[in-house]
């Protein structure tokens, strides 16, 4: 890496300060009988359905077992069903039917149902300047398959996403794609007549939300809104076509011409709604689909999360490598994705998708460390007590106490999602959009520039019947991942018994490298003592770092390590055992990318005020940090806040064979596409020995992605040999190689002259505007980290800095062909230090950390490095989980 490849210029310098005063922004549409009082204004809007006088009992959970094929066919056995519940909910084994319709319900709310969220994700297409369209990602036209490249069929390969069984494209006897003319002519698939009607569809028994044009110029549809063609994703006749944005309706127009489709004020004749299921229903690793572009039922499951979903194709349809925003999204791996874009906390924070793995054992796990202090606000959150259907028997009710204690897994990476599992759940639909037309009077989408407030559960309670009918449902859905999330298992997949050794003395080994070495961070079954590190069952709160540090030491001692391998040697470690111990880590142990845990939407008075507990609000600091200057690689000491920032909760090691590549935002080993055991396993592979060996580890965004299909990035399996100038020092001392995100072609800031304001008077080329150019080499970060509350000297640095550059910037827009982007990073690399002084998060090196096990500690640890073969014992056993 050259010393002054890190540099950007002026103009992409100006990206997000251009965004906030010059792009179009459209607040959501609300009718005006929806408002009470004269201002639409947070507190003050209801949601469509309860605008519409739709109560919550209106929208009664789905009963139809469509589903029942998915999750190892678990709603077809009602005594396995009622085998994982009676622990929770004693009795529920004298009506096994009883619990099987519950599961039922709560796998459907978790693919079908999208609580009026089509609104917000219509909203989107227009506050992103029309990068992100869900109607382009559904479709199949010609325009689409030739540039960027594709339809149904390489749906897979191109963005990951799961093709609904029972459709095809709709095509002419000489298969030429066809607009349906039952769609307003857009390009959507089709049905197989061969398979039985979609029973969400029926609008008599689930009957839609009759409000604006609905009934008049499109149908009222049903709730559920029709089918797709993609997994989780759902159409519904949209309520603002009316008969003047029908009279101009063009589908052909809508697809190839982009004076057309990028105007702020086309109205689409359909909303695409999205359901928790379009992140993470996926292949079944153990059961996979042959032809992974045309799964069945049965190779489905709901649980193993989104792994291959392509977030920035998704996000930005036309996948243009031009656009610096594309770019920007690509820094999100497949399976990958930042929760806090469109509630944006001002980092590029790619997190992958969580798995749902073992949560009976994960709840019993949270009953013994898991207690959270909720007051305020905090307290408006759903438990189960709240819920009739469960008895007072039920130990479901031992997780709330009248005293505001509840017993809580941890859901998010930074373990801020502390209020009950059913707080968790009921999250989720907001941040996918549920009730938006509150939510975003407390937030400006993807962009920010204000400061943010609290989504206030107490104003769902009172405005929105999509809210209350939420949490009606997901009691159910609780139920359902009780009984169904199960691991994946290699030993059941086709071929993994290749991958398994039959040696009992190296299984063995691998057991006791693992107590030793894993077990404290990575099992939900410890030494009794363990818990007396965590008084109060968990220790949260401002005294934590003392617990932990205490309980960290004794993992290290003669008495834990013996405890713990007799423990993992029994024959049933491994049954209802959660593989994690959901303690926060201080990331300054970890030595991971800090990031992920400087999040800020679940601090006290954001976004996620009321979803996080008063104890993470009070959880103390963990120190300093280390970082490291993204020129100069130059080693840094940055102090970590308070307030809940600093921490990472262990994942579940459940199902570990299917889940590379690894660490938090999938960066450790290369990535293969099918989603066939043998990719998984190549996959598993060189995540794993990148994480025991890190000297292995990868210097060039570009050696993450296996070749072919994606080459339209340079990525390929051509892997670079030399990582000199491309190392970071560890605590150790020691320096491994490691990956920044950078620009991987010269980019600009597109915004189509459509979505500009009309006082905007700027050049405007082939109806865009672009800003630029953003050399390639620019670290991603840099500019995407940027804090926009920021204020004070820092920032008049950077604006003095930026002053003496306009002549650069000029010369650069006029002539963007005479200079090289070698020449635009030396220009302008006197911006990066004053960059760096308004970056929320300074860290810019995405796959170091976690060096257990490895000789990469410091010595301070306390811990000895393995040898290799107790490095491919303990990999033999992590197979098995």
């Amino acid at each position: 890496m050259k010393s002054k490849r890190v540099a950007i210029t002026l103009i992409a310098m100006g990206l997000t300060t251009l965004l906030i005063g010059c792009a179009y922004k459209r607040p959501p549409w609300i009718a005006t009988e929806c408002v009470e009082g004269p201002f639409t204004k947070a507190g003050a809007v209801k949601d469509e359905a309860q605008c519409a006088n739709r109560s919550a009992e209106s929208f009664p959970g789905a009963d139809e077992d469509y589903f029942k094929d998915m999750d190892y066919g678990i709603s077809q056995d009602p005594q396995k069903v009622v085998a994982t519940l009676e622990p929770f909910v004693p009795g529920i084994s004298r009506v096994p039917q009883e619990a099987v319709k519950a599961i039922v319900r709560g796998r459907n709310n978790w693919i079908v149902w999208t609580g009026g969220d089509d609104k917000f994700w219509d909203h989107l297409n227009i506050n992103s300047q029309g990068s992100f369209d869900l109607l382009k990602v559904l479709s199949n036209h010609p325009h689409l398959m030739k540039n960027p490249g594709y339809s149904r069929d390489n749906r897979w390969y191109w963005f990951g996403l799961v093709n609904e069984p029972c459709f095809r494209k709709n095509v002419d006897a000489q298969g030429n794609p066809l607009g349906r003319a039952d769609r307003f002519g857009l390009y959507l698939d089709v049905r197989d007549p061969n398979c039985a009607r979609d029973p969400f569809e029926n609008e008599e028994k689930y009957p839609g939300v009759k409000i604006g044009a609905r009934g008049k110029t499109v149908p009222i549809g049903s709730y559920y809104g029709y089918a797709s063609g993609i997994v989780g994703l759902r159409l519904f006749p949209n309520p603002d076509f009316d008969e003047a944005a029908k009279k101009r309706w063009d589908p052909e127009r809508y697809y190839t011409d982009p004076s057309y489709y990028n105007d702020a004020n086309l109205v689409k004749p359909y909303r695409v709604g999205m359901s928790c299921g379009f992140c993470h229903v996926g292949p079944n690793p153990s059961n996979p689909p042959k032809d992974p572009e045309n799964p069945q039922w049965a190779n489905l499951n709901s649980n193993p999360g989104a792994q291959y979903f392509w977030f920035d194709r998704i996000f930005a349809y036309e996948a243009d490598k031009n656009s610096f925003a594309y770019q920007f999204l690509s820094t999100n791996r497949p399976g990958a994705l930042d929760t806090s874009l469109i509630s944006t906390d001002y980092m590029n924070n790619p997190r992958s998708m969580n798995g749902v793995y073992n949560l009976g054992a994960r709840m019993k796990n949270a009953l013994r460390s898991g207690r959270e202090q909720l007051t305020g606000d905090e307290l408006n959150n759903k438990q189960f007590n709240d819920y009739r259907e469960i008895s007072s028997e039920s130990p479901l009710r031992r997780f709330f106490e009248k005293s505001g204690a509840v017993f809580t897994p941890r859901v998010l990476k930074d373990g801020a999602d502390s209020v009950g599992a059913l707080g968790a759940f009921n999250r989720v639909f907001v941040n996918i959009g549920l009730f938006s037309e509150e939510w975003l009077q407390h937030i400006n989408p993807l962009i920010g520039g204000k400061p943010f407030t609290p989504f206030p559960i107490a104003t769902a309670n009172k405005n929105s019947s999509y809210w209350r009918a939420t949490e009606n449902q997901t009691l159910d859905t609780s139920l359902f991942f009780l009984a169904a999330s199960r691991p994946d298992y290699l030993a059941e997949a086709p071929g993994g018994q290749r991958h398994l050794t039959a040696d009992a003395a190296t299984l063995k080994r691998g057991k006791e490298v693992f107590a030793e070495n894993c077990a404290g961070c990575h099992s939900s079954k410890l030494p009794e003592k363990a818990v007396k590190f965590f008084p109060n069952n968990g220790c949260v709160g401002s005294d934590y770092l003392s617990c932990w540090n205490q309980y960290w030491n004794w993992t290290k001692t003669d008495e834990f390590r013996q405890e713990m391998k007799e423990i993992v040697l029994k024959e049933d470690f491994l049954a209802d055992n959660y593989l994690s111990t959901e303690l926060r880590v201080p990331v300054t142990l970890l030595e991971t990318n800090i990031c992920a845990s400087l999040a800020t939407n679940a601090l006290k008075g954001d976004t996620w005020d009321n979803f996080s507990s008063t104890s993470y609000k009070e959880l103390p600091s963990v120190g300093s940090a280390l970082i490291h200057h993204p020129v100069t690689r130059e080693p840094r000491s940055y102090p970590m806040p308070d307030g809940g920032r600093g921490y990472i909760r262990p994942p579940s090691l459940a199902s570990l064979w299917s889940s590379a590549p690894f660490l938090l935002n999938n960066t450790l080993g290369k990535f293969y596409p099918s989603g066939a055991v043998e990719d998984r396993m190549k996959s598993f592979y060189s995540g794993i020995e990148q994480l025991l060996w890190p000297e292995k580890r990868y210097c060039d965004q570009e050696d993450l992605y296996a070749g072919g299909y994606y080459a339209e990035k340079n990525y390929g399996d051509q892997e670079r040999t030399s990582c000199e100038s491309r190392t970071y020092v560890t605590r150790s001392g020691k320096e491994v190689p490691g990956i920044i995100d950078r620009t991987w072609a010269r980019s600009w800031l597109l915004i189509p002259e459509g979505y500009l304001p009309w006082y905007v008077r700027l050049p405007i080329h082939d109806g865009v505007l672009n800003l630029g150019p953003i050399p390639e080499g620019t670290p991603v970060s840099l500019l995407s980290n940027l804090d926009l509350e920021k204020r004070g000297g820092e920032v008049k640095t950077l604006l003095k800095t930026l002053k003496g550059h306009l002549g650069d910037l000029i010369a650069a827009k006029v002539t963007p062909d005479r200079i090289t982007d070698a020449e635009l990073r030396k220009v302008y690399s006197d911006l990066v230090d004053p960059l760096l002084g308004v970056s929320k998060c300074p860290d810019f090196v995405v796959n170091r950390g976690h060096y257990f096990g490895t000789d990469y500690l410091p010595g301070d640890e306390g811990r000895r490095g393995l040898g290799d073969s107790d490095k491919r014992a303990l990999i033999e056993f992590l197979k098995t989980m």
